[in-house]
């Protein structure tokens, strides 16, 4: 693939940065330049708020059901052309050819489901019962949203958005991340060839994201600002969603924890440890970050959850029979590098990996740490990267402390073959979601989102839609 959509989408046109800036995107697998993007300034930001300001009145009445059917033609265009976003995904994010058909196909079904509830933002109609007036509810569309997507998931993490936005009836403009905004824009003829109108897709890569964040998010026809991504910047645009009070819907860190029991089936829990470790090469929110292994089956399940990691093959994502592609930069892979250096420098036992490999492209291997040492960093901050580190405990009150034990609170990770004392595990864990005895959480269907500093709102689910509407209750007698 060599023809990439590089330039800003404002007001369903292709145009350059009006300050003319560029910058490179890079192959992470190779370290070479894939193409130059433009890069948006403010006065772009200016023209993309008119167009979602211009299309919001057609978009927000046009009828459910046609917004409805727009989406659902989008998922069908998106699901025949799942393998050139595969490969689009790969070339500027590094992931491996299975892992990246995963997130096409993952992405695709968002517009699926938000087709279905474009039909579904149902109110209600009571009687109070105090005074004998009537409540009326009903979801009317929030406004402009202003969406801004992370570098690990470029497609989901903007059909995550999209859709829910869309099916509400919200025109959106869209910061992608500026390491991966190829698959993003990649989106835009699509859309458009679904039949979304112009100007209700805005989509602004840029190196400029705060003086970008300032001029959007401090217009007063900005209603909602949806973001994924880091704790710290989370934070920092909660702050400045207060100056104009922007709802806000945040997914941000996690340090998920993933228990072992010690009646659970190894070889299960080895398949979802794989899948909770691996998937995306362990660069997501819902990676396991920390596994606590019962003591009398952590032998066991170390030596065959190496063995699976050993398995798998290190190389170009676009090669077929590959299994773990590079890392997305040279920052996140010396990162994951620092992490190892600690905690075998406090103690702990490299089963596996635990080296840089020579040569071009910003690889890390599948790597397996026992013995983790408390207070090593890789503990207590997401690695991001194909480490897996093993820690072992005695009693569920001592693990439920553990697992808990952390500022963070998107996602955890239970195995046990015994259902009763699974669901209370489930239900001590200070977490918003779940694996019970699976090592995959995310479903379109479901609500996706955590407590405590990993985030507000949901995504996904009919909540999801919901983050994108504003209910209004009418009182009436008649």
């Amino acid at each position: 693939m060599t023809n990439f959509r590089n330039q800003l989408y404002i007001n369903g046109e292709w145009r350059n940065s009006s300050s003319g800036k560029v910058f490179d995107i890079t192959n992470p697998a190779d370290e070479s330049i894939l193409t130059q993007c433009a890069s948006a300034d403010v006065e772009d930001a200016a023209l993309a708020l008119e167009a979602a300001a211009d299309a919001a009145s057609v978009w927000r009445n046009m009828k459910p059901r046609e917004r409805s059917e727009i989406l659902r033609k989008a998922f069908e265009l998106m699901t025949a052309r799942l393998s050139d976003f595969a490969e689009l995904i790969t070339l500027e994010n590094g992931k491996a050819g299975t892992d990246a058909m995963g997130e096409a196909t993952y992405a695709a079904e968002f517009f699926r489901w938000f087709a279905e509830e474009a039909v579904r933002a149902e109110g209600m109609l009571g009687m109070a019962p105090s005074s004998g007036a009537r409540i009326m509810v009903h979801h009317k569309p929030a406004g402009i949203a202003y969406l801004i997507t992370p570098w690990n998931y470029p497609a989901a993490m903007g059909t995550r958005k999209i859709a829910p936005a869309l099916a509400a009836g919200c025109t959106v403009i869209i910061k992608p991340a500026s390491e991966t905004p190829l698959t993003l824009l990649a989106l835009a003829d699509l859309l458009a060839e679904a039949g979304v109108p112009k100007g209700v897709v805005n989509i602004l890569p840029t190196q400029q994201p705060r003086e970008i964040s300032d001029v959007i998010m401090n217009d007063p026809r900005v209603r909602v600002i949806s973001f994924t991504g880091s704790t710290g910047v989370g934070r920092n645009l909660l702050k400045q969603a207060a100056n104009t009070i922007l709802k806000p819907a945040m997914e941000l860190g996690g340090n998920a924890p993933l228990i072992v029991a010690h009646d659970a089936d190894i070889d299960v829990a080895v398949t979802g440890a794989m899948l909770a470790k691996m998937r995306n090469l362990g660069e997501a929110c819902t990676a396991a970050n920390r596994f606590y292994v019962h003591e009398s089956v952590a032998e066991e399940f170390t030596r065959k959850y190496t063995l699976a990691m050993k398995k798998l093959k290190m190389g170009n994502g676009l090669e077929a029979d590959v299994d773990v592609g590079p890392l997305v930069n040279a920052a996140t892979r010396d990162k994951v590098k620092d992490f190892v250096a600690d905690a075998v420098e406090r103690g702990a036992k490299i089963e596996l990996g635990g080296y840089l490999p020579d040569g071009p492209g910003y690889f890390y291997p599948p790597t397996v740490l026992s013995n983790v040492q408390d207070g090593s960093k890789c503990l207590s901050d997401e690695i991001f990267g194909p480490v897996a580190v093993i820690q072992t405990f005695k009693d569920e009150a001592e693990v439920v402390r553990r697992a808990n034990d952390t500022e963070y609170g998107l996602v955890a990770y239970v195995f046990t073959q015994d259902m009763k004392r699974g669901l209370q595990l489930c239900e001590s864990l200070e977490f918003g979601m779940v694996g019970l005895n699976r090592g995959l959480v995310s479903d379109p269907a479901a609500p996706f989102g955590g407590v405590k500093q990993s985030g507000l709102g949901r995504e996904g689910g009919h909540e999801g839609l919901l983050e994108f509407m504003e209910a209004q209750y009418i009182s009436t007698v008649w």
